[in-house]
């Protein structure tokens, strides 16, 4: 096939039905897409289903953008928001996990500059405008000269050194507020040298077999992040197209109407119907808790941003400030007020949460010794053939009744069931020596129990299943102790023990 250009090999897709001309696209492009969501993920087997969900994104919308003007960055924009999408249906625990496995990901060889910027860099991508942002696209992810960028963004060659030069510096601007200075020149030397690695292989063939399916043979995972992509995708859309009618609507006078339109649809930025990462990072610095503006809990998470949230109860701004992530482990001795905030600490502002907290609800919060009731996670049958050693396929999924964990610990596991089950705290007492032992001070009425211990640093494939009732029903321990020792050969053994806990009192 003679060299094409992005949009005739997606005409001769859309039009004919060439699976050679997609297969092409997808081969130029692959790399570039499992990059971005590398990056979010720090998981090379989320990374792949990522770059699956876009190539079907990309075949099932084959007609209607075969006629974009530049769909090397449609398809950057497309694995960026579907990257966050994917990150978002992961449990907010995890998130300090990832990112720390992602600094532990990066080539140790490769210069301190990319490793700094490389957490930052689609964050700083997303705070572009679409027209810096196809330029950078073009110069340094495709590696187009910059005659080539200029003939693909419509623009003489020299607008197109402009463009990608005044790109530069708001990236380093970006970077320079996080701490990360150095010159747009380096800048573009790290961004054109790392920013795109080499897909697995098998990767190109893949995602074209499942894109051309339409998606058809996917799991329900895979299905349900490309339904929540098109969402996301659809609602930047709009935010655009929101911006471009209270335009209008100035320039023809009728002030009345868009102020309505302009408190209706602004708000504060960073109010949304769900966390996002990306306003946190691209907030500039301020702090603020606030009644939710819509009611909805949309969960809160950090980065290196600061800490935000959205239509948590007071409680987990409290749990937020103090950056105690076990619920179980907060002790209530003073009232709170009931419904939900969104709040915010961004930029140098994240310490000042904690004396927010303080004029807001009155309250102060330290980290003391209790005795309290504990489940003490322990290995009654070793070797059990529930815990398998980690493959190099499949993602994680957690879900109420459900979860499923790729290389994960067991002290990981015990993590998860906490904060999901919220029951009493669960302590792993699995690792790290493989003498029995028996179990911490037991509860009333039981009988000590000699448990197991893992040893030090065992990762598994972890798939665990039980009946824990529906939305709004109490959590069934009982099923889940059941689950363990079937499905694992794992038991949550109850007792009680001293162990710290975040004490919420009224402040003087």
């Amino acid at each position: 096939m003679p060299e094409l250009d992005d949009n005739a090999l997606l005409r001769a897709y859309a039009d004919r039905g060439s699976e050679e001309a997609f297969a092409t696209l997808v081969t130029r492009h692959v790399d570039k897409v499992y990059s971005v969501a590398l990056r979010h993920t720090a998981n090379p087997h989320s990374a792949e289903e990522i770059a699956q969900a876009v190539f079907i994104i990309l075949a099932r919308q084959a007609k209607r953008l075969s006629a974009h003007p530049r769909l090397s960055g449609w398809l950057y924009q497309a694995a960026r928001l579907t990257s966050v999408t994917f990150v978002r249906s992961a449990i907010r625990r995890t998130r300090r996990e990832q990112e720390a496995h992602m600094e532990s990901m990066l080539d140790e060889n490769r210069p301190d500059l990319w490793r700094q910027i490389a957490p930052l860099l689609d964050t700083a991508m997303a705070a572009l405008n679409e027209t810096d942002r196809q330029a950078i696209v073009l110069r340094f992810f495709d590696g187009k000269s910059i005659s080539e960028v200029g003939q693909a963004l419509g623009a003489t060659e020299d607008t197109a050194k402009k463009r990608v030069a005044r790109a530069l510096k708001k990236l380093q601007h970006f970077f320079r507020k996080r701490g990360v200075d150095s010159t747009t020149a380096i800048i573009a030397g790290a961004i054109s040298a790392h920013s795109v690695q080499a897909a697995p292989t098998s990767l190109a063939k893949t995602a074209t077999a499942v894109a051309l399916a339409k998606g058809a043979t996917v799991s329900t995972s895979t299905s349900t992040l490309i339904t929540g992509a098109l969402k996301l995708m659809a609602w930047s859309n709009t935010k655009t197209a929101v911006v471009v009618s209270i335009i209008v609507l100035v320039a023809a006078g009728t002030t009345t109407v868009t102020v309505k339109e302009i408190q209706k649809h602004r708000g504060y930025p960073w109010q949304t119907r769900q966390y996002d990462p990306n306003l946190l990072d691209t907030a500039p610095p301020q702090l603020a808790i606030l009644p939710s503006k819509y009611g909805i809990n949309g969960g809160f998470g950090q980065s290196l941003g600061g800490i935000m949230g959205v239509g948590e109860p007071a409680t987990s701004v409290v749990e937020a400030a103090y950056q105690w992530f076990h619920l179980p482990r907060i002790v209530l001795e003073t009232r709170l007020p009931g419904g939900t905030y969104d709040f915010i600490a961004s930029g140098p502002n994240r310490k000042a949460l904690k004396e927010e907290v303080r004029k807001k609800f009155g309250v102060i919060a330290t980290v003391e010794p209790r005795e309290t009731d504990i489940w003490e996670l322990g290995l009654p049958t070793p070797g059990a053939p529930g815990l398998t050693p980690p493959a190099h396929s499949g993602q994680s999924h957690v879900a109420r009744g459900e979860i499923v964990l790729k290389d994960a610990s067991l002290s990981q596991l015990a993590y998860l069931l906490e904060n999901m089950m919220r029951d009493r705290p669960i302590l792993d007492h699995t690792g790290p020596s493989n003498e029995p032992v028996s179990i911490a001070k037991p509860a009333p009425g039981t009988v000590p129990a000699t448990i197991h211990r893992a040893p030090a640093g065992k990762r598994y494939d972890i798939n665990l299943k039980w009946d824990d009732g529906k939305e709004g029903q109490p959590h069934n321990i009982e099923n889940l102790r059941a689950a363990l020792r079937e499905q694992l050969g794992l038991d949550l053994v109850p007792g009680r023990e001293t162990i710290d806990v975040l004490v919420i009192k009224k402040a003087d």
